[in-house]
């Protein structure tokens, strides 16, 4: 999946031949000033209002979506598991699908064509998950990993599109890894007691992806077909922006796709 096709940094492209484009963007290529250096994609982080619109139009543009900027779609995340999913694609459908997105989302399930949909990260885990007719976007931070937020987009893709997710195609960005992602014993010990392989009583290390593998196999999709390439935003922190490493200061990079 680690394949740089935009150059200067500006993102990871999933090799999928499908009708879906998508991408996982880097820290670099952009136009923000430190602490948000450089490609910042999150409104919400003190960041200047005219960079962040440009770094967005950079990563469309880097998509071959020039002009589908007033078709962005960029839900106001909440560590839930709340999806939210998109059919028509007017403009009164997307102001109303604007609406629901702006009370809180953190997966965006998409059927429309040419509808760009971006979602923001700085350790939690980008999913992308890929079917002829549509695609879903999933922000899983612990608390949407613990609920299973990926395998309840898949099923909602499944049902959107009629397709069988046996046929689907998922793919995980990058993310803080298993061994570096420290978490509280209550957490562990909730996570031991839903997914297979979380040992209780070993260290307080919570590898999210294994988990999120999990929940889309339960949904149907392939062990076969869900791809990560283990990129570590801690590890990594000078192409992702890291929120631990960075001691909550930085900007955002995003998992970004579109139908088309």
């Amino acid at each position: 999946m680690e394949r740089r096709i935009f150059g200067n940094g500006l993102a990871l492209n999933g090799c999928w031949d499908g009708p879906v484009r998508f991408a996982f963007t880097e820290r670099t290529g952009g136009v923000s000033l430190p602490p948000y250096a450089s490609l910042n994609l999150g409104s919400h982080v003190g960041d200047d209002p005219a960079a962040v619109a440009e770094n967005r139009r950079r990563v469309l543009a880097s998509l071959g979506a020039d002009a589908l900027q007033e078709r962005l779609l960029v839900p106001n995340q909440v560590h839930g598991d709340t999806v939210v999913c998109v059919a028509p694609s007017d403009v009164e459908d997307l102001a109303r699908v604007r609406e629901r997105l702006a009370a809180g989302a953190d997966a965006v399930v998409c059927t429309a064509r040419d509808v760009p949909v971006l979602l923001c990260y700085a350790d939690c885990t980008p999913v992308v998950v890929c079917a002829q007719g549509g695609f879903a976007v999933v922000h899983s931070g612990w608390r949407g990993t613990y609920a299973r937020i990926a395998g309840k987009a898949a099923r909602a893709l499944a049902e959107m599109t009629g397709e069988d997710p046996s046929t689907f195609s998922a793919y995980i960005g990058p993310h803080i890894l298993g061994d570096e992602y420290e978490v509280s014993p209550e957490v562990v010990q909730m996570f031991s007691l839903q997914f297979d392989n979380i040992n209780p009583y070993g260290a307080r290390l919570l590898d999210m992806s294994r988990a999120i593998c999990q929940s889309l196999e339960e949904a149907g999709v392939p062990r076969c077909e869900i791809h990560d390439p283990r990129l570590s935003t801690t590890r990594l922190n000078e192409r992702f922006f890291s929120y631990r490493k960075e001691n909550g200061i930085c900007g955002r990079h995003a998992a970004v796709a579109m139908l088309r």
